[in-house]
């Protein structure tokens, strides 16, 4: 089974709030938060997959991105590799552009919602960290 590239957004606003954004009931780990994102496509980069993805899902226009961490994640279905980014920087109000519920919360609040397994280290790494 190959292992899916997928490139997520940890978007923290000037507030210090995090972007979060609930997945739909019919796909993949349905109704859980998430960290916006979505797949990279062959041949793309990384950070370019990063910011095309949360265009599209959020409107959002990424000025910057920062390599966070990695992390290979292997579900009974399927195996993936979290590629997380911290972005302070962008353009745009985030909107749920496929319907999707939309929140930023504080980092403490993460701990509130209910997230894939594979995001519990990074949930936790944030907390440990401030950013400015």
């Amino acid at each position: 089974m190959a292992r899916l590239h997928v490139v997520i957004g940890i978007i923290i606003n000037a507030n210090q709030e995090c972007c979060i954004a609930k997945r739909a009931k019919h796909v993949h780990l349905g109704g859980l938060w998430e960290f916006p994102g979505g797949k990279v496509e062959l041949n793309e980069a990384a950070e370019l997959a990063l910011k095309r993805e949360l265009f599209e899902e959020l409107g959002i226009i990424v000025e910057q991105a920062e390599a966070f961490m990695q992390l290979p994640f292997d579900y009974e279905d399927r195996k993936v590799l979290l590629d997380f980014w911290l972005i302070k920087k962008f353009k745009g109000e985030a909107k749920g552009k496929e319907g999707q519920p939309v929140k930023w919360v504080s980092l403490e609040q993460l701990q509130n919602y209910e997230f894939p397994e594979a995001n519990k280290p990074i949930i936790k790494r944030l907390l440990s960290e401030r950013f400015s």
